[in-house]
């Protein structure tokens, strides 16, 4: 297992606890027989959060190795799996709850994923998405995604509340709660987290908007009517 899987999991561990009773507070109340489902699940940290609450999780990623650091700490009622966010396999209304983690500023197009959250979730199913925002100053958010892609070449564009916001509705979704989290980041801490090191590594934090990291989390619950 690579240092930065290693310290992912930790990292992971350290939040577990927070974000169950984040997730269990705007998701809730569950009825315990409910199938659940976490796109892009990573190391399973959403799916953890809900299995105590439902009867099945299910977690996909394309990360052979999150996935298998994911399957050796995973609960009896979580399965995880190699797929696709953005073309899941499954049916249509197959799940009660689904959610994505900090995913979409990975993505490409995620207008797909949201559209396949909902296209898998069943009527009056439940939705929540979490991500990092991009700023309201365009600028700032320029210099946001510019750092965010040189430490990971896998982010993309941190989305805005606006373009959040407008993918839930054009996909037909009523939001039932929004709101925004502050989040502090320890640049050394962040950057290790890709395993940076070297010249690089200083290259990285030379774009960094300052040594403390404040981002703001959206999260996002919403049903299909």
């Amino acid at each position: 297992m690579s240092g930065n899987v290693e310290l992912r999991l930790a990292y992971q561990e350290e939040r577990a606890v927070e974000l169950e009773q984040q997730v269990t507070r705007l998701v809730g109340p569950f009825r315990g027989d409910e199938r659940a489902l976490d796109v892009g699940c990573g190391a399973g940290a959403l799916a953890f959060a809900l299995a105590p609450h439902v009867a099945e999780v299910v977690g996909v990623d394309e990360s052979p190795d999150l996935l298998a650091a994911g399957r050796e700490r995973a609960p009896a009622n979580v399965r995880l799996i190699e797929g696709d966010a953005t073309a899941l396999p499954f049916e249509y209304g197959e799940f009660a709850v689904a959610g994505t983690l900090r995913v979409l500023h990975h993505v490409h197009r995620p207008e797909l994923v949201v559209a396949e959250l909902v296209r898998v979730i069943r009527r009056d199913g439940r939705i929540l998405i979490v991500d990092q925002l991009g700023d309201v100053d365009p600028l700032r958010s320029l210099e946001m995604d510019r750092f965010e892609r040189a430490r990971d070449p896998s982010h993309t564009r941190l989305l805005s509340d606006a373009d959040l916001r407008g993918s839930l509705d054009a996909n037909g979704l009523v939001v039932s709660h929004n709101e925004v989290t502050r989040e502090e980041r320890d640049l050394e801490r962040y950057l290790d987290l890709v395993g940076l090191t070297g010249d690089e590594r200083r290259r990285v934090a030379n774009l960094a908007p300052g040594g403390t990291y404040q981002v703001e989390i959206g999260w996002y619950v919403a049903h299909k009517p």
